[in-house]
């Protein structure tokens, strides 16, 4: 199994695109950073298609440390989550996509 890269998403987008490699990864970094600043602010982002990336709001609470037994606060944090679109668990599974949520 291969991971995907920067690199990798920047090197298709030249290849499908055509725009230069320079452009191309310009393109990525742009679209990614509005993604982060986005999700940053406390918004969420759905692309069509895709999927949602979601922030959650965590409260304080009292963990255990599993070795020693030890009580201790984990402090309030915000955590993303994803949650994939009809489409893209059906790509994924390789059954037909919902009609309901295909697009022409």
């Amino acid at each position: 199994m291969e991971t995907l890269t920067r690199a990798g998403l920047a090197e298709a987008i030249y290849a499908e695109v055509g725009l230069s490699r320079h452009e191309s990864a310009d393109l990525l970094e742009a679209v990614l950073e509005r993604i982060s600043g986005t999700l940053e602010a406390g918004e969420t982002v759905k692309i069509s298609g895709f999927g949602t990336f979601l922030l959650r709001e965590k409260g304080q609470r009292i963990g255990r440390n599993p070795k020693t037994g030890v009580e201790v606060p984990i402090l309030p944090r915000r955590v993303l989550t994803f949650r994939p679109s009809q489409v893209l668990k059906a790509r994924i599974n390789g059954t037909p996509i919902p009609r309901e949520t295909a697009r022409t």
